[in-house]
Formats: C-alpha cells, structure tokens, sequence
C-alpha cells in the first residue's frame, strides 16, 4: 500500500487527529448531491490515482466524489450513522465482508450488472468469505508477512517463531500488528499449532495469553500497523514486525528499504482481498454498479495495481501489469499460496467474544 502521504490502510500523526475529531473518518461527509451524475466513492486514503478518476469520469460523464476511511471500523460505523444511503461504493476489507452482510449495511449484487465478472482470476471466485460473489468484488489483494532488517538480521526462518520464541530472538526489537488483532491472533494460533484461521474461543484465549507473555519481553515495542512498522523498520527502530507484502514493495520502488527482507510463515498466514461493495441503500446504485464494472476490465485493473503496487484478482490485466507485480513478493509462489488462508468470518456473538478477548489483550 502506499508509503504517506499515499497511504492506504495506515495512519500518519495528522490523519489520526482528523480521524479522532470526525469519529475515525479522515474527510467530511459527502456534499449534497450536485447536478448531474456523482459517484459517490469511500475508499482507503489513496487506493486509486487521480489518472484512473479522470478516465471513469470521461467514461461515465460523471464525477467521482472520494470520502476516505482509516479501518474497517470506521467504514462500518458510518455506514450505520446512515452512510448506507451516502456512498455509491465501499471497499471493504475480505475479513470484514460477512459483518457487513449480516449488519445489512450492503446490497445482494446483480451479476448480471457486473460483465467483466469474466476476468476475475477462479482463485478469486466464490471466496470463503463472500459465497457466490453475492454481495462483493475484488478490487485488490496482497499478503501479510514478516518485515525484517537485513543489515542486522541475515536470514530468518519462515516461522512465527521469530516473534513468538525469545530464545530465538532474545534482543532484536520488534513489533506486533495493531488494529483489528485477526492478523496477530492468526499468527499466535498459527504458532501454538491451531492454524492461521483458528476459529474458537479456547484457542484465541490461548493465543491472547501468548501475546500478553510476548508484550512482557524487553525488547517487544508495541503495536503496529502495516506502513509504520516498515517505516521503523527502514529507520532501525526495530528489526522486525508484521507488515504488508504492498508496504515492502512501496519503500523497494522507491529505494528507501533495501536494506529490509519480507517472509511469508510456513504455518499459516493471510492472503488477504480488498473488495468493492454497494451500500444495501446507495444513492446511486446503478453508477455503483458501472463503476465497479469498469475497475474489473482489463486496463483499468492494471493501472490500479500498478499504481498501488498490489495485486491484481484480474486474470485479464496480467499482461498488463508492471514486472515488480510479477516478482513472489506481490505474487507468491506456488509452494507459499498453500499456507495462505483468508481469516474465517466472524459476525454476531462469535465477533463479539473476539473483540473482548483481543480489547483485553491491549488493554494488558
């Protein structure tokens, strides 16, 4: 995702103060609807370039209007403040689909509105977390790793273990994955030998109290989200942390972390899906519709990702894309898509229990 200020799910000092003061929103809400067709887009903070906005618009003879979002929390809350009527799309994250569908907060999608279903890569169809492709569309994917400074750090091996185990990393610094806490439960469960996608409340107690023993070490220094925590790690201030595969592609392309190396852990890790949704009461359903169909066709899903360096769900953009999106960092191997997994849903109590448990657990 894109290093500040073109930054996706990650928070600079001034974007967290603008979130505080709009209860976790970094823009204002969207204007009354002006004359003529409007888009009305909430989105991650730069997650598509101004070049691709200027095509849709000549494309649907509209205007696109953005509002952006930090997390998947603040995307929710608004949506329930009566944001489901504001927006003409969303992008929310995979993991977060299945409580948005059963919160009500998005429509039952029309395929038959969307004809560029047809370049979706199979791999990317009929997901755990959206059977059927009822209510979302991929709009982007990518992984999470480990981060790691190789100018004090060699190699590492493709374990958890190197954040788990004090006695294989007594003195290094480092850092946990923040935010939701699915990433860092997943790794904990994955460690403990309960798999990335544990799913019950005897395992996610245990991996808390992994985590809370984890926080006790010296040299733990907190909690982190994806960018920050490669922006520590360029600087030195620690030596390894959970992090984005798009994060560690960002600062290669920009030659300010060659000195950094990213591991994908053979126990089980998150192939993730940033996806395209239509509120459940969208001003504009039908624009909605056009424009994600116009995101799935094949030039527009290239410049996307070669624009934020992720991968593209587009079976027809490959030839298109960039050769960094052809290199394992964005686009794994065949021996690591086996030990990726995409978080199993939670919704209801079941989402409640984790909450409480992953509240407490920062709460520590």
């Amino acid at each position: 995702m894109k290093i500040p200020p073109r930054s996706t799910r990650k928070l600079t000092l001034a974007a967290s103060m603008i979130a505080a003061a709009l209860g976790g929103l970094m823009a204002m809400a969207p204007p009354a609807q002006a004359a003529g067709k409007t888009l009305y887009l909430f989105n991650w903070q730069d997650y598509i370039g101004k070049g691709l906005i200027k095509k849709y618009e000549a494309h649907c003879g509209c205007k696109v209007v953005q509002t952006y979002y930090d997390s998947n929390s603040a995307l929710a809350a608004k949506l329930k403040a009566g944001g489901d009527s504001q927006f003409d799309v969303v992008v929310p994250s995979s993991y977060y689909v299945p409580q948005l569908i059963h919160e009500g907060l998005i429509a039952k999608l029309n395929k038959a509105e969307i004809p560029n279903f047809r370049n979706l890569a199979a791999q990317f169809k009929n997901p755990t977390y959206d059977p059927h492709d009822d209510y979302s569309m991929p709009y982007q994917w990518g992984t999470t790793g480990i981060g790691y400074l190789k100018t004090k750090i060699a190699s590492l091996p493709e374990s958890w273990a190197v954040l788990f185990d004090p006695k294989l990393n007594p003195d290094y610094p480092f850092a946990l994955m923040g935010g939701s806490g699915r990433d860092t439960m997943g790794a904990a469960c994955a460690y403990l030998g309960y798999g990335f996608t544990c799913n019950k409340k005897s395992q996610w107690i245990k991996a808390a109290k992994l985590i809370e023993k984890t926080e006790k070490r010296k040299n733990f220094t907190g909690f982190v989200d994806g960018d920050p925590a490669m922006g520590q790690i360029k600087k030195g201030t620690i030596a390894i942390g959970m992090t984005f595969n798009g994060d560690v592609a960002e600062c290669y392309d920009d030659k300010s972390c060659l000195n950094s190396g990213y591991l994908l852990p053979k126990q089980g890790t998150e192939i993730w899906v940033d996806t395209m949704a239509i509120p459940k009461h969208a001003p504009d359903p039908k624009l909605g519709y056009d424009f994600i169909n116009f995101i799935l066709s094949a030039k527009a899903g290239a410049e996307l990702s070669n624009f934020n360096l992720y991968g593209s769900p587009n079976a027809a953009a490959g030839p298109m894309l960039s050769k960094e999106l052809k290199t394992p960092l964005i686009k794994p191997t065949s021996a690591q898509m086996k030990y990726l997994h995409f978080l199993p849903p939670l919704a209801g109590t079941k989402l409640q229990t984790f909450n409480a448990i992953w509240t407490a657990v920062r709460q520590h």
